[in-house]
């Protein structure tokens, strides 16, 4: 499938996510490193250069938001029908 996007991109993106959501609940790097469990100077590389480990990615999602749009991505999608059968056998 084609897509505009690189993996790069989708990289910076999620920093800045988590970044916005930090400040927007205006926490320092401090409090969410207690609260998260991911240590300090990891927060810090990660604003900066969007380098993490897909654990501490996670735990930072979850101090911030919901893990819930990350785990409904594992679960089957609705797929288009493929054929006039299978929209008649929906239907």
């Amino acid at each position: 499938m084609l897509s505009l996007h690189t993996a790069f991109d989708v990289q910076l993106e999620l920093k800045d996510f988590i970044k916005q959501r930090r400040k927007q609940q205006k926490l320092s790097v401090e409090v969410l490193a207690k609260c998260s469990g991911v240590p300090y100077s990891t927060i810090r590389k990660f604003e900066n250069t969007g380098n993490i480990s897909l654990r501490q990615f996670l735990m930072l999602l979850e101090s911030v938001g919901s893990l819930n749009d990350i785990h409904n991505l594992t679960k089957p999608s609705n797929q288009e029908p493929t054929s006039i059968e299978e929209v008649l056998r929906n239907a």
